[in-house]
């Protein structure tokens, strides 16, 4: 379990370097880069950086070379955030879970699509009761409302 301390120092790491990718990086590969979430050895000498990054298989790869490459300017920001004797040694990993969410998320919709046909969906809502369209309901409430 990581210490108070080291869950500090990751999260001022993601916010530095999610801060500068944005507004300073001037490297043209590093673009479409979201920090997704930062982990400290406990000893706060190495930070892992994990990153989504949008686009083609090649894409991703080149914006991680850029990053690796702006290592050393990005840890020199996060060395006058943290002002501690050490500055962590910057690395990045590809973090493919947003993209896998998505992934689920379209297979469910798929799932979910192929076992109600576009058809199949409106006649089920008109026999549900609780469904806001239903004119039955609409009399029901407006007998009901005590302001009549």
């Amino acid at each position: 379990m990581p210490s108070h301390r080291s869950l500090r120092v990751a999260e001022a790491i993601r916010e530095v370097v999610s801060s500068a990718i944005l507004f300073e990086v001037s490297d043209p590969r590093v673009r479409a880069v979201t920090v997704l979430r930062a982990e400290v050895t406990g000893d706060l000498r190495n930070a892992t950086v994990y990153v989504s990054i949008m686009g083609s298989d090649h894409d991703q790869e080149v914006a991680l070379k850029g990053l690796q490459h702006a290592a050393g300017f990005l840890q020199s920001r996060v060395a006058a955030r943290l002002q501690t004797r050490f500055t962590p040694i910057l690395t990045f990993k590809r973090d493919d879970s947003v993209k896998k969410s998505i992934a689920m998320s379209r297979l469910i919709d798929e799932a979910l699509a192929s076992d109600h046909p576009a058809g199949d969906v409106a006649a089920a809502d008109d026999d549900d009761p609780d469904h806001p369209d239903d004119d039955e309901n609409d009399d029901e409430l407006e007998d009901d409302d005590p302001r009549r």
